[in-house]
């Protein structure tokens, strides 16, 4: 089990620092990871060719699947388009660097404010 352990971890810290490096190129990130997701299609459509899956099995195995997963919806149109469509901003594909990062700058203000208030709230609660 330990051996397991490391592993795991090992490959955490790896997907962490490729994840970091490819997300500075989105149009490489985006050409690796559907090579990856093609190739798990290609895997799974030869399993069940393998087992003489019908089709429509196949279709409604994956459904029942994604749905009660609550990938269904994320997966094929995303939350974040969602939530962006409803807020009425960009997509964060769509935007800089440097509005990312004034966004990461204003959360992070608004997380000490809270804190802030936190510490106030205690204050006042002794």
């Amino acid at each position: 089990m330990n051996l397991l352990k490391k592993i795991y971890k090992f490959l955490d810290k790896m997907e962490d620092k490729i994840r970091i490096r490819l997300s500075h190129y989105p149009l490489i990130y985006a050409f690796v990871g559907s090579v990856g997701v093609v190739l798990i299609w290609r895997g799974v459509w030869t399993i069940a060719d393998n087992v003489n899956m019908p089709g429509w099995v196949s279709l409604a195995l994956g459904i029942f699947i994604s749905i009660f997963s609550g990938l269904f919806v994320s997966f094929f149109v995303g939350d974040k388009i969602i939530i962006s469509g409803i807020k009425e901003e960009k997509r964060i594909d769509e935007k800089t660097e440097e509005e990312i990062k004034k966004e990461e700058v204003t959360l992070r203000e608004i997380k000490q404010e809270l804190e802030k208030i936190e510490d106030e709230i205690e204050e006042i609660k002794k």
